[in-house]
């Protein structure tokens, strides 16, 4: 493994700078909240800020190809300020995952148009499998006739309600193509999710005409390759998750009182908030190591990713779970927003492959027996 220095650079501090300003600004936690209650309003202009003004959504496409040049490490900050404030963009399904796919296809291909699109913030893809799938992870079954038009379904896919166009993952008897559908050509319908701030949906397609981005030869490799930084870049927003809910409860704590003393102060609590805070630095090393390693295209990229998802989903689900408990009668209520974290967190625990699932995996890539 090659040397890396994970501390974060002045360019990576003005980043997060700039995105926490935006986003504290134009995503009360009031207004995300609201999603839960079909106001969706906030989405549309809180994304094209992100990704126009800021021009966050083509951080990861190549200057050559009209985005900004940036890496995995820019993109894990980001990450971290969309977690910590539970933003309900599309940056992850779209600016990461879609664009990692097709990033795998040869430029001056037809999947230039769409990525100059993408980072312009003009336009927005989603890859069609359930959120759950993990890297290696059999595609759904849609099929493709021989007048090319796409047939099949997959159900709980994030990122197809923001999406205009629809990345589908096609079978084939020679491999897995990848063809672009336009949303409008599809059945897109929303389902009741857990975290109504990455919304899910059913993609349902009949006879819907594609264009094909990547043939069989390489959208099998792509579509794996944008399922594994999805999930080393996730860890980075769970992160994000469990330090708010860290701050945010110490902060309480050194405020409340009760029986004539600060909560904070009895020995019990202290214990917790200790256990906690060493469990979320923990998660961050493990976070940044794997946002460290897939942007330097680190061998041990695979490894890295599956520690910090075996470890880092737990983490964040802990943190946001004694958020709401030490945070008393309050923290149960709908007015507080730690129940917009716990949610986020739990869904997101299985995100691109549960941690069970990471920890079989990564037992394989180090060569020690599944229990």
């Amino acid at each position: 493994m090659s040397d890396l220095n994970l501390l974060y650079t002045d360019v990576e501090d003005d980043l997060r700078s700039s995105v926490r300003d935006l986003v504290a600004a134009r995503s009360e936690p009031a207004t995300v909240a609201a999603v839960y209650d079909g106001d969706r309003s906030v989405v549309d202009p809180l994304w094209r800020a992100i990704a126009g003004d800021l021009g966050l959504a083509g951080l990861l496409i190549p200057e050559e190809r009209g985005g900004a040049g940036a890496s995995a490490r820019e993109a894990a900050v980001v990450l971290e300020e969309l977690g910590r404030s539970v933003a309900p963009v599309p940056f992850l399904t779209s600016s990461v995952v879609a664009t990692t796919v097709l990033l795998a296809a040869e430029p001056g291909g037809p999947a230039d148009e769409l990525l100059a699109g993408l980072a312009a913030g003009e336009r927005t893809a989603a890859l069609v499998l359930p959120l759950s799938a993990g890297p290696g992870e059999e595609a759904p079954g849609f099929t493709v006739d021989g007048e090319g038009r796409i047939s099949g379904s997959a159900r709980s896919v994030a990122g197809a309600l923001e999406a205009d166009v629809l990345l589908v993952p096609v079978r084939t008897a020679q491999g897995t193509a990848v063809h672009a559908v336009r949303a409008d050509d599809a059945r897109v319908e929303p389902v009741v999710s857990l975290d109504m701030t990455r919304q899910l949906a059913d993609v349902t397609l009949e006879a819907a005409a594609g264009q094909e981005l990547l043939g069989a030869s390489a959208g099998g490799d792509a579509v794996r390759s944008g399922l594994e930084v999805g999930a080393a870049l996730l860890a980075s927003e769970q992160y994000g998750v469990a330090q708010w809910c860290l701050t945010t409860t110490i902060a309480y704590l050194k405020d409340r009182r009760q029986f004539g003393r600060v909560v904070g102060g009895y020995q019990a609590i202290k214990h917790r908030l200790a256990d906690l805070y060493a469990a979320v630095e923990s998660a961050g090393a493990a976070a940044r190591h794997a946002a460290a390693t897939t942007a330097a295209g680190d061998a041990d990229s695979v490894v890295s990713t599956a520690v910090a998802q075996s470890f880092v989903s737990d983490v964040a689900v802990k943190a946001a779970e004694e958020a709401v408990q030490l945070h008393g009668g309050i923290g149960m209520t709908w007015e507080h927003p730690a129940h917009l974290y716990l949610k986020r967190a739990k869904a997101d625990q299985i995100a691109f492959g549960t941690p069970a699932a990471h920890r079989a995996r990564l037992a394989e890539l180090v060569d020690l027996p599944v229990a």
